[in-house]
């Protein structure tokens, strides 16, 4: 056992012995290429370089604003809005525009019942006068002999009538001259109740004054008549001179 350990020992050295020299006087033949690897992952982002010099076409002022146009590069995509400005001051007040051109015609006027010219539709008006001495009789409308104003004809002076064809607001008013005592008032379908005025005779001329303000629907009429208050029969039946005025005109239709 121990004779066959040294032999594998001398092998050993001999093998080496032998491995020497074949470094010295032997040379292997070469080897093949490896085969190339899988590729390797991106690295990081280099650093941003500094800002490049500017182009001497560019900082040329002489250089035509065709070139400049077509070394434009292409135009980005719009950016976001930006913040609302500080509204502005007042501007001046710019020259007036050109006229408009005329509008269409308006819608054809409404009548009102006078079946006469627009421009007439909405007049009334008249001023009477009574010369008959005697007294006028109690409760009846009061006739009248001269008529200075009858525009349109809406009153009638033989009954003493004054009849709407214009609905809106009136004013009729009297005055009346005597030397014996007169109770006048006016009356109307538009009144809920009549308005009397009377003065009394004390020894002098009697001046008597009423007035008022009636709205009036087409068709109402209003009067001037006498009442009876404190007048005695010997006034009644007096015969001088007495002259009662009375007069209304349309404010507004």
């Amino acid at each position: 056992m121990g004779g066959y350990y040294g032999m594998a020992v001398l092998v050993g050295v001999a093998l080496l012995l032998k491995a020497a020299q074949c470094d010295v006087s032997c040379k292997g033949t070469d080897g093949r290429p490896g085969v190339a690897g899988s590729p390797g992952r991106d690295g990081w982002a280099g650093v941003k370089g500094e800002k490049g010099e500017p182009d001497s076409a560019m900082a040329d002022s002489s250089v035509d604003e065709g070139v400049l146009q077509m070394m434009k590069g292409e135009l980005g995509s719009r950016g976001l809005q930006g913040v609302m400005g500080l509204k502005g001051f007042r501007g001046d007040l710019g020259t007036s525009g050109h006229p408009g051109l005329p509008g269409p015609p308006g819608p054809e006027g409404r009548s009102i019942g006078l079946g006469q010219h627009p421009s007439q539709q909405a007049r009334s008006a008249f001023s009477v006068i009574r010369t008959d001495s005697s007294y006028p009789r109690y409760n009846q409308p009061v006739t009248f002999q001269m008529t200075v104003v009858n525009t349109p004809r809406d009153f009638a002076a033989a009954t003493g009538y004054f009849t709407c064809r214009v609905a809106g607001v009136y004013y009729f008013t009297f005055h009346s001259g005597a030397k014996v005592s007169m109770c006048l008032r006016l009356a109307s379908e538009a009144l809920p109740n009549k308005l009397g005025f009377c003065d009394y005779n004390r020894n002098n001329d009697q001046v008597l004054s009423g007035g008022a303000v009636i709205q009036l629907a087409v068709g109402q009429r209003v009067w001037l008549e006498s009442f009876k208050d404190q007048q005695t029969d010997s006034e009644f039946r007096d015969t001088q001179e007495k002259k009662i005025i009375f007069s209304g005109f349309l404010l507004f239709s």
